[in-house]
């Protein structure tokens, strides 16, 4: 599985850089000020290997290497929501670049509902730099940028307005994949759906970067399309689709996909900002993965799909 960078965007305050992970379909950003040389990294990946038990940072590497290559200085570490299909590698890249780790302030609704099922402590802090309320306005050296809540995929998704862009997570994919699933715990196809409508609101050339594509067969990963572009073909939303339509649309597609493979992994990290688990008294860290927790295995499709 590899990493490989995409075509750079470039806005009128601001450079896009997309990094395309192949082994999860995830898509990273380096987004930087023209003036200022300050840059936000948007959903960054830890590279794990569930079989073997161990993470690497190929992903994340190349990260860093674009920043150091570009004389960057990082300013946030921005998640989307708390991923369920790859380890956050926010802390990796706060290690190595300082900056702060932020997400939506929802997360502590998924802290809620996964902390018990993972043995975290109530009283344990939230594990993030910066909490974004919805509608919060912060800067990335002089580049102005927008927090937008955006719940359905989950509770605390959040997408980001930058310079005429906007990233927004797995809330919407690429028109010819459609839009995420909303059937983890906490998520709402008919918020989902409410979610994507405020930013279809947008002004129709706003550039819209997705966090993940799955393309069809054919065609090569892209991350990039328009708000004018969702609206017109998006094969879920586009045209005159209408709420109900669409919760109906979404919810009998959930029923056929299958649990992310790195759910159990990717969630009890990812809800605490990318940190790993702290090792044990022997020098070794663990992850916890409950049993017979998310369905039957005979219940689950024989592959996962797209989400």
């Amino acid at each position: 599985m590899t990493s490989l960078p995409l075509p750079t965007s470039t806005g009128a305050t601001a450079t896009v850089q997309p990094f395309h992970d192949s082994g999860t379909g995830t898509v990273s950003y380096v987004v930087w000020d023209h003036a200022t040389r300050q840059a936000a990294v948007i959903d960054p990946v830890l590279d794990y290997d569930p079989d073997a038990g161990r993470t690497h940072d190929a992903s994340a590497r190349l990260l860093l290497d674009y920043l150091q290559a570009e004389r960057l200085r990082v300013e946030w570490i921005l998640e989307t929501h708390a991923h369920a299909d790859h380890l956050s590698a926010a802390r990796h890249i706060q290690a190595a670049t300082g900056g702060k780790v932020a997400i939506g302030a929802a997360i502590r609704t998924v802290q809620r509902t996964f902390g018990p099922l993972f043995g975290m402590e109530p009283t344990q802090d939230d594990g993030f730099d910066h909490l974004f309320e919805d509608g919060e306005a912060f800067r990335i050296g002089a580049t102005g940028a927008q927090a937008i809540g955006v719940p359905g995929h989950t509770p605390a998704d959040m997408a980001y307005r930058i310079d005429g862009a906007v990233f927004v997570g797995d809330t919407l994919f690429l028109p010819d994949v459609g839009t995420a699933r909303a059937d983890f715990p906490g998520g709402d196809a008919a918020a989902l759906y409410r979610s994507i409508q405020r930013l279809l609101a947008l002004p129709g050339d706003t550039r819209m970067f997705v966090c993940h594509d799955y393309p069809p067969e054919g065609r090569a990963p892209r991350c990039e399309t328009t708000v004018d572009e969702q609206r017109r073909s998006n094969i879920h939303v586009g045209g005159q689709a209408g709420e109900r339509a669409f919760v109906a649309l979404r919810q009998a597609r959930d029923a056929t996909l299958a649990v992310p493979r790195l759910l159990l992994p990717s969630i009890q990290v990812n809800v605490r900002g990318g940190r790993l688990p702290e090792p044990g008294p022997e020098g070794i860290a663990y992850l916890r993965i409950p049993l017979n927790v998310f369905g039957r295995a005979d219940a689950l499709p024989a592959t996962a799909a797209a989400p």
